[in-house]
């Protein structure tokens, strides 16, 4: 039974509202290994279809979440996208989504991802908020922004740090094998 993801709400009174389009949607974060025998490991991509959220373009803001439960790992599509070349087997695609799920992530205790964006000034970066594991970090963050129809489309990447959020970076054998704590998001979100 999939668990319902909740929908963040604009207060009353923020004009028109528009809703993330989850089929046309895509965070996708890269993680690198690293240690000295990182040449065993693999390089991922966790991607998330199923962002759901609110933009108001007349207050230029949108609030939008993520479960961390429904993301994928290593879509070939993405891996080929992140300039990843061998795709793991299913059962290495199978034990980094544990790992991430369990021993990172603490998904159980932490499902969702929640932002909150702010657009100060057109050609100016968003003023972003991301609530992840707990922690709460706010940053700028340079974008593509475009606006045509009733439909808008943003788009960009920004490198994060897994230990800002209060996260310990997976590794095994004392740190030999490991992912490196500097992580890629990429996003392209589209509402309407």
């Amino acid at each position: 039974m999939q668990k319902p993801t909740p929908t963040p709400m604009l207060p009353a009174g923020a004009g028109p509202v528009l809703r993330i389009d989850s089929a046309q949607s895509l965070i996708a974060v890269t993680v690198r290994r690293g240690g000295m025998l990182a040449r065993l490991g693999h390089d991922h991509v966790v991607a998330s279809h199923t962002v759901t959220g609110t933009v108001s373009p007349s207050r230029n803001i949108a609030d939008f979440t993520f479960r961390l439960d429904e993301m994928k790992v290593d879509e070939a599509d993405l891996r080929q996208i992140a300039g990843l070349d061998k795709q793991p087997s299913a059962d290495a695609i199978d034990g980094t989504r544990y790992n991430m799920l369990n021993k990172v992530l603490d998904a159980e205790r932490y499902p969702l991802v929640r932002v909150h964006a702010e657009r100060i000034a057109a050609g100016q970066p968003l003023q972003v908020t991301i609530t992840l594991h707990g922690v709460t970090r706010s940053m700028a963050i340079p974008v593509e922004l475009r606006e045509a129809q009733g439909v808008i489309n943003v788009k960009g990447t920004v490198n994060l740090k897994q230990t800002d959020f209060g996260l310990t970076p997976f590794s095994v054998m004392g740190g030999a094998m490991s992912v490196q704590d500097q992580m890629e998001l990429r996003f392209d979100l589209t509402a309407r």
